[in-house]
Parts: structure tokens; sequence; C-alpha cells
């Protein structure tokens, strides 16, 4: 079974790769003198291909599916406190992954 952070990535560098709008649009450039706060620029977008709007949709209500499965699982009914167990949970790769410092 994926897990929902497999998902998030994979999800994630898809959108790296894409046009930043997934509509045609065109670009902009903002500068200070134009009085704005800060600088920006944007290219023209071309949008996102059929492919990668499928592509960003299945990636999105599979990570809803995920997350779903996870939050509303019958194990959390018996906890005492879910919140924090569920704090807990978010954790433990991160504890397993994390240097022995005892030695």
């Amino acid at each position: 079974m994926a897990r929902n952070s497999s998902v998030r990535s994979e999800l994630s560098a898809l959108y790296k790769r894409l046009p930043w709008s997934a509509e045609s649009l065109p670009g902009w450039t903002h500068t200070k003198d134009d009085g704005r706060y800060y600088e920006s620029k944007r290219p023209d977008s071309p949008g996102w291909t059929d492919e990668e709007m499928r592509q960003v949709n299945y990636l999105r209500a599979r990570q809803v599916e995920l997350v779903t499965h996870i939050y509303a699982h019958d194990f959390w009914a018996s906890c005492t406190d879910p919140v924090t167990a569920r704090s807990a949970l978010k954790h433990v790769t991160e504890a397993a992954a994390a240097p022995n410092r005892d030695g």
C-alpha cells in the first residue's frame, strides 16, 4: 500500500515540473519601481496538458483517500487521546531514522 508521504512527495515533485499556472496565462514582471513591496517575475504559462491535469487529480484524490483511511480508522476510537497518538505516529519514522547518541 502506498504511504501518504510518498504520494505527497510525488505530487510535490510533479508540481515543481509543471508550469506555474494550470491555465494558459501571460507572465509578468513587478518591480519596486512600479510601487510593489517586492519584486516578482513569472514567465508565460502554457498551462497544463490534459495528461498533467489527470496526474494531479489522481494524486490529489489518492492523498485524500489515504488520509481519510488513516484518520477514520477504528483504532483511533480506542485511544484516550487520539490527537496526541496521531501526532506521535507522524514522528515514528523520524525517531527511527535519528542517529543513536548513546555511543
